[in-house]
């Protein structure tokens, strides 16, 4: 066996932190007033978490800040400030999502653990593997994954390995989901998603229902199992629950994991009561196992909301006292005199003199009885010896003042090894060091480049004039139409066109492998590769791939610290997030990276299969629909070779009217990405633009329903 996992509980406010703790959770996650993936929680303020980082600290348990949301360069240089009070403090470590925020704290807060959130989309070792290259200490994979792909970055990385057991599961691959953005402004990638996910859809003009909705995640029988994968840390999702479900969730995982040390794999069992009770804790979508031993699957979905409520969860006073040894010492003339020991921290202080009694002298019962009253502190006295003279007298108010002192004093002995002093590296104003991404913008009329999904689309991006550059969706490799393919993008490099392969946007060990033998012709035919996560960098990078790599723009740069972290990789190039408006992008500065001006935004990509939820997987690509409730569509395309699903916006973004807001922002290139539009569309479309940005005449929008995304509005 490993060493004894962690047990990690969500904190969405005090009352919950304490719950945790009382209920046995070995460590804490918790989001300060800003920057935290859970918005609408009651997150503290700066002083209560201080007064928090203590609390856990006094009972010998961890806290980790969640700092993983996307922060906008004009947010980021309030980070070291935002930070440096809880990094003095103690803290135990940060999580992170953005790799701008991960590249500012591995710069100025050296010494601080760097946690990979989940919303970074890490799907295999290779991913995990560049993270711990970049300082990173501790990832949290994404909840797709399998126990064998979990055990593999444990063996491959040696990694602390952080992973959910229990909660909500999102429909989308987490980091990777632009649906609460796009429809309502309301960003998951800032914390504050509405979890349109959760409402009803049809599929096939069927009954609504909740197609995208997951069961919560429930794995105390698999306990043996996570353990023996490697797992460190068992993360309980939760930060918007209330403290009676905290407690109640970790007290079960405390009390099965501590029986599995005890009792070991082969006598392992869970009480018929206690899982009851587990779920009693909340009784709203069902259970199931995750994505542990499966991909995905029909059984997993939680079409309607169950009717029953919250079983009966009581729980005691939400309060712990560790455990103290101390001695007295009470001589006539003498002041008084406390020692107090706990866990090999040590504190004495002395009192008021103490007298001969007069009248009614001081007994050793009524001494002992007083200075046990440890009301509100986090103690309580384990053995106390009292050492005192006969015939004596002092106030009891003395001896709570004593009591007082003498605590607060083991307190800060205590508390002395966690603190730290500020980093000498505090951030300077300007743009920090480092190496830069090329830079091509700026330089007169824009570049209009295009990304293609089909053979229709590729060969008319081909024939099309004004075409700087086309990205071939990977999947053309895959079919029977290899050989056109490589004709037509030779066709397409003979017209001067630079010619790139955009790789999937999953890119898990399964997948990899399908791609090693088409490698040679992604080398060989290509001038570029268009990247959409880490995997596929980490892959590249073994393989010595000499040309150029461009990120897409889920890989989120929304800081210069961002491009900072990618100068230090192999990608020379980035796409612009979809989130940021112009006037953000204007603050960013894209002229090193290329700008989506047009296209069908995805705004899910799922390991889930609205194919296989409705009816059965066909086992081939192919497009299908589904319905909100207010009959808008949105495309859903399954990718059967990767065996996950893109679900599409329901209009496609269309800029051509904001041409010379466009142009102000002098990206180094323009991007039309087309998905369901077939050949004539496609045509349509980029003559329009290529009218519009390269020939600079001016282009009325045809009618058609469009929106203009995050262009002007973006998001909070």
């Amino acid at each position: 066996m490993n060493n004894k996992v962690e047990i990690l509980a969500p904190a969405g406010s005090v009352d919950s932190l304490n719950a945790a703790v009382a209920a046995g959770a070995d460590a804490v996650y918790m989001g300060g007033p800003r920057f935290g993936a859970r918005a609408y929680a009651d997150n503290p303020e700066e002083e209560e978490l201080l007064r928090a980082i203590d609390h856990v600290h006094i009972h010998g348990r961890k806290i980790y800040l969640t700092v993983n949301t996307l922060l906008k360069d004009s947010e980021i240089d309030d980070l070291y400030r935002y930070l440096n009070p809880y990094y003095r403090q103690g803290l135990d470590g940060v999580i992170v999502q953005d790799i701008g925020v991960a590249e500012y704290i591995r710069a100025y807060f050296p010494g601080l653990p760097l946690h990979a959130s989940t919303q970074m989309t890490i799907t295999g070792a290779p991913g995990a593997a560049l993270m711990k290259e970049q300082g990173v200490s501790r990832v949290v994979p994404a909840r797709e994954l399998s126990l064998a792909e979990i055990r593999k970055i444990k063996q491959e990385t040696d990694m602390e390995v952080e992973c959910f057991v229990h909660g909500a599961l999102c429909y989308c691959y987490s980091g990777q989901c632009l649906l609460s953005s796009l429809l309502g402004g309301r960003s998951g990638n800032r914390g504050q998603c509405a979890q349109p996910c959760r409402l009803p859809y049809s599929v096939h003009g069927g009954k609504p229902a909740g197609l995208l909705s997951l069961k919560d995640l429930c794995t105390i029988d698999m306990i043996p199992e996570l353990a023996g994968a490697g797992i460190d840390s068992f993360k309980i999702e939760g930060r918007m629950k209330q403290p009676d479900y905290v407690y109640t969730v970790v007290s079960m995982y405390r009390k099965y994991t501590d029986l599995y040390y005890e009792r070991g794999k082969e006598r392992y069992a869970v009480d018929d009561g206690d899982r009851e009770r587990l779920y009693a804790a909340y009784r709203r979508r069902g259970y199931c196992n995750g994505y542990y031993k499966r991909h995905n699957g029909r059984d997993m979905i939680s079409y309607s909301r169950l009717k029953g409520v919250e079983g009966d969860t009581s729980y005691p006073a939400f309060g712990i006292k560790e455990k103290i040894n101390g001695k007295l010492i009470l001589s006539e003339g003498k002041r008084a005199k406390l020692e107090l020991e706990y866990n090999g921290h040590t504190a004495a202080c002395e009192g008021a003199a103490v007298e001969q009694a007069v009248k009614q002298p001081l007994s050793p019962e009524r001494v002992d009885k007083q200075m046990r009253k440890t009301g509100g502190t986090q103690f309580a006295f384990d053995r106390l010896a009292v050492h005192m003279d006969e015939s004596i007298f002092l106030p009891m108010q003395a001896l709570n003042e004593l009591r007082r002192d003498g605590i607060r004093l083991l307190e800060e002995a205590l508390l002395k090894s966690y603190r730290r002093k500020s980093e000498a590296l505090r951030p300077k104003e300007e743009t920090p060091a480092g190496g830069t991404l090329k830079t091509d913008g700026g330089r007169g009329p824009i570049d209009i480049t295009v990304s293609v999904s089909d053979e229709m689309q590729l060969e008319t991006a081909v024939n099309a004039e004004g075409i700087k550059a086309i990205y071939a969706d990977s999947s053309l490799l895959l079919d029977g139409t290899g050989e056109s393919i490589c004709r037509l993008v030779r066709r397409g490099q003979a017209a001067g066109k630079e010619m790139y392969v955009a790789l999937p946007y999953i890119f898990r060990e399964d997948t990899a492998a399908l791609f090693e033998s088409r490698y040679p012709v992604i080398q060989d035919l290509f001038d570029g590769v268009l990247i959409r996560n880490w995997e596929s960098l980490r892959w590249l990078e073994k393989k010595g791939y000499p040309k150029k790599v461009i990120s897409d723009s889920n890989i989120y740069v929304f800081n210069r610290y961002a491009k900072q972290f990618l100068s230090r990789t192999r990608i020379d190039s980035y796409t612009a997030p979809a989130e940021l408006n112009a006037k953000e992008l204007k603050v960013l500065g894209i002229s090193d990276g290329t700008f989506v001006a047009y296209g069908y935004q995805p705004v899910m990509v799922t390991a889930g299969c609205i194919q296989k939820t409705a009816d059965r997987c066909s086992g081939s690509d192919g497009l299908s629909y589904i319905s909100d409730r207010y009959q808008k569509k949105f495309a859903v395309k399954n990718c059967c070779a990767y065996c996950y699903n893109i679900i599409y916006n329901t209009s496609p973004l269309v800029l051509l009217n904001q041409r010379e807001e466009v142009e102000a922002l002098a990206p180094s290139a323009l991007r039309l990405d087309f998905t369901t539009e077939d050949a004539q569309e496609t045509r349509r479309i980029t003559a329009l633009y290529t009218d519009a940005f390269v020939r600079r005449k001016d282009i009325r929008t045809p009618e058609m329903d469009f929106t203009k995304g995050h262009f002007k509005r973006g998001v909070k």
